[in-house]
């Protein structure tokens, strides 16, 4: 799930400020702490090749971010495909992988112990 900024809804809207807030934004419930992450993302990176190995070769973690710039191809396990581009909110849900089509910086924020598993992963399949 992806929206841009200007389709999130406004709830306050006064001189000099206006508030935005999508309900029902994804799912945290379950989940432990919490890791604040930041991305810079190449254009022409593909994590599928690194996610191998890991369940349905997709990244099992949950994420919630911000495109600070930049586009990138999500691929869900289910087959379908959404792009995520620069000033868009999203929420991916557990399986997915990422393909970078512009230089990208992005926010996430993820459940550490689930997304520390697939850096270890990615770590170990890079060798470092």
């Amino acid at each position: 799930m992806r929206i841009a900024r200007a389709d999130v809804p406004k709830q306050v809207e006064v001189p000099g400020a206006v508030a935005r807030q999508k309900l029902d934004f994804g799912d945290a419930s379950g989940y432990g702490a919490m890791a604040g992450e930041y991305f810079s993302l190449g254009k022409g990176t593909d994590l599928a090749p690194l996610l191998k190995g890991l369940h349905g070769d997709a990244c099992h973690a949950p994420h919630w971010g911000y495109m600070l710039e930049g586009r990138v191809i999500v691929s869900y396990s289910d087959g379908k495909e959404e792009i995520a581009a620069q000033g868009d909110l999203f929420y991916w849900p557990p399986g997915h992988s990422v393909r970078v089509e512009q230089d990208a910086e992005i926010i996430l924020f993820s459940p550490q112990a689930e997304h520390g598993a697939v850096v270890e992963h990615i770590k170990r399949k890079l060798g470092v």
